[in-house]
């Protein structure tokens, strides 16, 4: 390898499905044409990352890096990158600005962009010292690590004044939860919407109920302290699914016994979707946000879609270099929370505890200090 080529970068690297994370030296290419090298300052840990570490999601071929809700500075740039220069601060998002040739992005749809689509777990920029190759679990970059290269449509320049501990959030658990209510439901005043959830994903998702008028808008959980928080984020009722010995006709009864318009599934586990899908109106929609390995739809019968729409949403069809400016808009008006999401912060080599803490369920985002 052409040592001129590459920069030296220390590392969160996964060697087995489902053990501790081991610190180590790779080598990063630096940055081609169309690419910059951000220097990450933050990297929040997603339930995502988790189950992509315990191999739940796919099973690429390992070592790989993780971590994908990212913030940082510019550090280099490739040949014909306009967008920004050394020194910007942005956050990295796994949602690209589309490439507006496509039939998606004529469309109007640049989430579903043909050619700079999603492409979780792949062949990474990181070698090793064997001269392995290691996945990037996160897709277009690399967040348990000090540095990452990407293409110049992966980033959004953040304000000089935004925070950038925050900013990392917006990279994927804000504007899942956010923009599923916003672009995938856009609901509308007074339509009723349930939250089935009320991690990251969400609070942000009842955030965007909020925004939306909607009324009411319901949270279900099974941790009370996490149901509390979701009050203060604008959930108008709340129910813990655990101590309720019928949380289905709980929700029914909080909507004049007909049930939601709209049902934000934010958690993995089909117990959790079957309950919110049945939690459903007539004419209702139950959105999938949160997902895990090895869930399939069979114990669904006929009789359970009669009227009720499933469908799902990624990244909540986010336009990066639209939707997140405005979210920024939002957070410094004091109309968006997020500090209040942030829990603990650890060093890259406390990884393996903070997700031990993240694990107990009792956390929000916990962030890793790069």
């Amino acid at each position: 390898m052409a040592t001129k080529a590459y920069k030296k970068v220390k590392a969160a690297v996964l060697n087995q499905w489902g053990k501790h994370l081991d610190i180590e030296d790779l080598n990063l290419e630096r940055p081609g044409k169309d690419e910059v090298m951000v220097k990450n300052a933050f990297c929040a840990i997603c339930h995502s990352d988790i189950h992509s570490f315990m191999g739940e999601h796919f099973n690429p071929p390992l070592p790989a890096v993780g971590g994908h809700e990212v913030s940082g500075y510019v550090e280099e740039v490739g040949e014909n990158v306009t967008y920004v220069k050394p020194g910007d601060p942005v956050i990295i998002t796994i949602p690209s600005v589309g490439c507006g040739q496509c039939y998606s992005c004529m469309n109007g749809q640049p989430s579903y962009c043909e050619n700079r689509g999603i492409k979780l777990a792949s062949p990474g920029r990181y070698f090793n010292p064997k001269g392995q190759r290691l996945t990037q679990l996160g897709g277009a970059m690399g967040g348990f690590v000090e540095y990452t290269t990407v293409k110049e449509y992966n980033v959004v320049k953040m304000p000089a004044d935004m925070p950038l501990e925050v900013a990392s959030l917006l990279a994927c658990g804000v504007i899942s939860g956010f923009f599923a209510v916003i672009n995938k439901a856009q609901v509308k005043p007074f339509q009723s919407v349930l939250v089935m959830g009320t991690g990251g994903v969400g609070l942000n998702a009842i955030q965007g109920a909020v925004f939306s008028g909607a009324y009411p808008v319901i949270a279900v959980d099974v941790e009370d302290s996490k149901l509390k928080l979701a009050g203060k984020f604008g959930a108008t009722y709340t129910v813990n699914a655990k101590k309720e010995s019928d949380p289905i006709e709980a929700v029914r009864k909080l909507t004049s016994g007909r049930g939601v318009d709209y049902a934000f599934i934010t958690v993995a586990g089909l117990g959790p979707l079957r309950q919110g899908f049945k939690m459903c109106a007539r004419g209702g929609t139950t959105i999938v946000i949160g997902h895990a390995g090895e869930e399939k739809l069979a114990d669904f019968d006929a009789m359970d879609v009669m009227g009720v729409s499933l469908t799902g949403c990624g990244m909540g069809q986010a336009r990066p270099r639209l939707d997140i400016p405005r979210l920024v808009q939002l957070y410094q008006g004091g109309r968006l929370k997020l500090d209040e999401l942030l829990d603990q912060r650890f060093s890259l080599d406390q990884i393996d505890e903070a997700i031990a803490s993240a694990l107990t369920g009792k956390t929000l985002r916990n962030i890793i200090v790069l």
